[in-house]
């Protein structure tokens, strides 16, 4: 495994262009070019033939199908071009078109008789070109319109999906595993998708074919003994090797299953965090505002006590509807009441003109077959899409998503209000304690030995804190520039967040006014864009 290479088709002598000055001499330079005018008289008035190749073995029809030229192509073929015809390697057409992903020559060919599975020497399909190039979109086209077997091996026994994830073409892996492309087939040497994506050191590859796949494939082992992990390590990929043996370590812990069955183990740490804050509320009534050791309440003191609890029970009520609220989970097909529609839900995607397709193919689901908002993002924990997800949060065991954003908001700044207020009446309920204190005495220790609780209360009470008050640091800047979580952390990944320059630019944020301000009466940021996305404005 570690010694072998994919051997990649080979388009050096296809994708050689002639340079501008050289003219059009033949029918090949014609239909390379789509020069109708002097295919026309090489064919009509010189009598050249469409149906011979040229000296390296080429039809004319290759050249046109390649470049993408459909009326040529057509004009070929009713001038008697053979669609069927083969190079020196036994690639048809069809084959050429898919290394460049041209669509509309494609539909020439094979409405006048091409055959999509047409395989050359290699075993390679249309469908195997088109994942060795990356051509996506040509992919889609094949599979929905003229039923490619996307899953087909070739003579080693790789299917598309081996190739995609081999090259690292992370959006064509996305619309195989959307079309229920085998994750687990192994090729002659025993390599899975995963190897060859581990091989290559893709990690964006890596990442779908893990989150999509049943934690299995992990563990698989090539012919030579090795598993994704271990070929990613000897190649020298350690962002692949680290997040894969993170993978694996987190798929082979089955504590929880020791412990827990059914949905015990997807609790997380909701349980812990309602403990704690409950355990902090009885403590801080019973240590700290009715200790019997220390002063009387004054009336001040008293307020302020009771409107942290207040707050605190403020924070349970919040921290109830945060754990139970839907973040914003996207309906899938099982989800719909209505009859399941049976036509392809690619068939008839339009890149440019669609309410919800924004021309990038991240949007495909593998998992949940949709296709999803573009700030939407599938959720491994919950194993939903979540619209508008922000990020995954443990202490309240759900997605913090387009739904449930404002209350996970209230929720933190309570908690940062009643964590300072506590904390301050804890302090200064010590403070009157210490003017009894003896001068040779330290304080610190006398505050320790006499009052343990108290200590043990502000220990905690600081810790959550500083905790709380950075998340809302944190939350509430981004609020103000309606962007998320998520975005900020995987900017690199999505294309709408890229100027024309290339640079980081949030085309969500319409200003810090209107961005608080829909939040705050809505409850979630609009997904109206300020600007063009990137797609239209290179248009």
């Amino acid at each position: 495994m570690a010694s072998s290479e994919i051997e990649v088709v080979s388009s050096d002598s296809k994708t050689q262009e002639n340079p501008p000055e050289v003219p059009v001499f033949d029918v090949f330079s014609a239909s390379a070019y789509g020069d109708f005018q002097k295919l026309r008289k090489f064919v009509e008035q010189d009598g050249a033939s469409l149906s011979k190749p040229d000296v390296h073995g080429y039809y004319a029809l290759h050249w046109a199908a390649l470049n993408n030229f459909p009326d040529i192509a057509h004009y070929i073929i009713q001038h008697g071009g053979d669609v069927k015809a083969t190079e020196n390697v036994q690639q048809t057409a069809l084959h050429w078109a898919a290394a460049k992903g041209a669509i509309a020559a494609a539909d020439v060919l094979l409405q006048n008789g091409a055959r999509v599975e047409a395989a050359d020497v290699h075993g390679y399909r249309a469908v195997h070109v088109a994942a060795q190039y990356g051509q996506t979109s040509f992919l889609n086209h094949i599979v929905a319109r003229y039923h490619a077997d996307f899953d087909a091996p070739d003579n080693e026994g790789r299917s598309p999906l081996h190739w995609a994830a081999y090259k690292g073409f992370a959006d064509t892996v996305r619309l195989l595993l959307f079309r229920d492309a085998c994750q687990g087939r192994q090729d002659k040497e025993g390599c899975t998708p995963l190897h060859w994506a581990a091989l290559s050191g893709n990690v964006e590859a890596c990442t779908v074919l893990v989150y999509a796949g049943t934690k299995q494939e992990l563990t698989v082992k090539d012919n030579a003994g090795f598993t994704p992990v271990q070929i990613a390590s000897d190649k020298g990929h350690q962002r692949v090797a680290l997040f894969l043996a993170n993978q694996q370590r987190a798929h082979s812990n089955c504590w929880r299953d020791k412990f827990c069955s059914g949905k015990m183990a997807d609790i997380g740490y909701a349980p812990v965090l309602l403990c704690i804050i409950v355990f902090q509320t009885v403590l801080f009534m019973n240590s700290v505002l009715a200790a019997p050791n220390l002063t009387k309440v004054t009336a001040a003191v008293g307020i302020w006590g009771w409107t942290a609890i207040s707050l605190a029970v403020g924070s349970l009520i919040m921290f109830y509807r945060c754990s139970s609220k839907d973040p914003g989970y996207i309906k899938r097909a099982g989800d719909l009441s209505n009859p399941i529609n049976t036509e392809d839900p690619l068939l008839n995607v339009d890149l440019n003109n669609s309410a919800v397709w924004m021309g990038n193919w991240s949007q495909l689901c593998p998992t949940c077959k949709i296709i999803r908002p573009v700030r939407s993002k599938h959720c491994p924990s919950c194993n939903r899409c979540v619209e508008q997800f922000d990020h995954h949060c443990p202490w309240i065991s759900n997605c913090v998503g387009k739904r449930n954003k404002r209350d996970f908001f209230i929720l933190i700044c309570l908690g940062t209000l009643t964590s300072l207020i506590s904390t301050a009446v804890a302090v200064q309920r010590i403070w009157g304690a210490l003017p009894g204190l003896r001068t040779e005495e330290s304080w610190i220790r006398r505050v320790v030995v006499q009052y343990p609780s108290i200590v043990a209360f502000l220990l905690v009470d600081v810790i959550i804190l500083i905790a709380v008050t950075t998340l809302t640091t944190a939350q509430a800047t981004q609020i103000a520039r309606n962007i998320t979580t998520n975005e900020l952390a995987n900017a690199i990944r999505y294309g709408y967040l890229r100027g024309p320059d290339g640079r980081f630019r949030n085309p969500y944020n319409h200003g810090c006014r209107k961005n608080c301000s829909d939040f705050l009466i809505q409850g979630h940021t609009d997904d109206e864009m300020a600007w063009p996305p990137l797609q239209q404005v290179a248009s």
